[in-house]
């Protein structure tokens, strides 16, 4: 998601750069695909057996993609037409002269402009989060841990979403980096002080149906997984990119919003037709 915002800059005009970088957070980014597997797998693969839950496993992530990609071009053109709106610019794609390829200055570069700086943006921000989840999951308040607190109070709109109080302080929590999402659901459904990495599809399955996952949770989960805010890392590159703290802040609550409804919308169906 990072790139897709960096790779922005071939785009000529502004007004159309902007639409590509606010909706570039409707495609799930690597971070997003393991929990979107892991979800599908124990979910909807449990539906049939052997080469047909793998299919149907896959399927359902393809669908997950397809539907970001046609929120991506719905939102483009409901931006192109309100808040940027202009004439569209033709394509043109400029091709560089041909170089003999310096090894050194490439991994200089690679090393001091794209690791360095952006561990550096994950640290800014995952040091201070790490420190409040380790607080929350420790910290009690007769006999409730700050972190049970805080789900309990997010529960209420969570059911709205067909999710609960846990699942969705996880995706707050989880901003530093999709990929603690998941490790920090099962730390809260298990009461651990520390994050927790199951590798066992089956045992982390068994976790979340006693806790209380259905097929709708699953469902809204993976909708939410897809739509929601950016990470931290990608938002501070969306800062640097667009120079605009407005900017940054649209690109966090237009995915969210579209998550939140569609999420919401399902649920309701759910509950008409089941």
């Amino acid at each position: 998601m990072l790139h897709g915002v960096v790779g922005c800059r071939i785009i000529d005009s502004p007004r159309e750069r902007l639409i590509a970088i606010l909706t570039n957070a409707f495609v799930p980014c690597n971070g997003r695909f393991p929990f979107l597997i892991t979800i599908s797998s124990i979910f909807i693969g449990s539906i049939a057996t052997g080469f047909q839950a793998s299919m149907l496993s896959t399927l359902t992530v393809l669908l997950v993609i397809l539907l970001g990609i046609y929120l991506t071009l719905v939102v483009s053109k409901i931006l192109s037409n309100t808040i940027l709106k202009g004439i569209p610019s033709s394509f043109i794609l400029e091709l560089p002269p041909y170089r003999k390829p310096q090894i050194g200055k490439v991994i200089v570069r690679s090393l001091l402009d794209r690791t360095l700086y952006v561990l550096g943006r994950a640290i800014a921000v995952a040091a201070p989060v790490g420190i409040i989840i380790w607080l929350l999951a420790n910290i009690q308040i007769g006999g409730i841990s700050l972190l049970g607190l805080t789900a309990t109070f997010f529960d209420p709109f969570a059911k709205l979403m067909g999710l609960d109080g846990y699942i969705l302080t996880a995706f707050i929590l989880g901003i530093p980096a999709n990929e603690i999402v998941l490790p920090i659901i099962l730390m809260s459904y298990m009461a651990k002080g520390s994050l927790v990495n199951l590798e066992d599809t089956q045992m982390i399955g068994t976790i979340l149906l006693q806790n209380g996952w259905t097929l709708l949770t699953a469902i809204n989960v993976m909708i939410f997984t897809l739509l929601h805010f950016p990470c931290s890392t990608t938002l501070l590159t969306i800062k640097k990119e667009t120079g605009s703290w407005k900017w940054t802040i649209l690109s966090f609550v237009l995915p969210t919003v579209c998550g939140i409804v569609i999420c919401m919308c399902t649920t309701l169906l759910w509950n008409i037709l089941v």
